[in-house]
């Protein structure tokens, strides 16, 4: 189960992610497109949040694009949770906002972000989604 918020604050957004259930390790974490999570693959979510067409990852030469979230620690209680800002972005209004017509959502994967490959940082299947709004 995956629950995320997002919050407003001057032109950042501050991403909220809570986890719990999943195995202890390490998850890769994105922003997604679109604000629905439709199981069991999740696909309904779309891309990356992707609005100035970089690439992924923090550690790419061509990236980092407004999707890309650390990746997520679960302990051996099953649960993990962070906090991360997106700089320069807003929820609504003008610039490519996060939540347009069609929403966005949180999207944890089977595999840690390697935070270089394009288009996901080799993170793998889709296993949990929140939708954010």
């Amino acid at each position: 189960m995956a629950h995320s918020s997002v919050t407003q604050i001057g032109e950042t957004l501050r991403i909220r992610v809570e986890a719990a259930g999943l195995s202890s390790g390490i998850y890769g974490v994105h922003v997604h497109s679109v604000g629905r999570c439709q199981a069991p693959s999740f696909e309904s979510a779309g891309p990356h949040w992707n609005p100035s067409n970089r690439l992924h990852g923090r550690d790419n030469p061509g990236g980092q694009h407004r999707g890309d979230l650390p990746n997520l620690m679960v302990g051996t209680d099953g649960n993990g949770s962070f906090e991360f800002t997106i700089q320069g972005s807003r929820l609504s209004g003008r610039n490519s906002p996060l939540l347009d017509q069609d929403g966005a959502s949180i999207v944890i994967h089977a595999r840690p972000d390697d935070y270089r490959t394009d288009p996901s940082g080799n993170s793998g299947a889709r296993i949990a989604c929140g939708e954010l709004g």
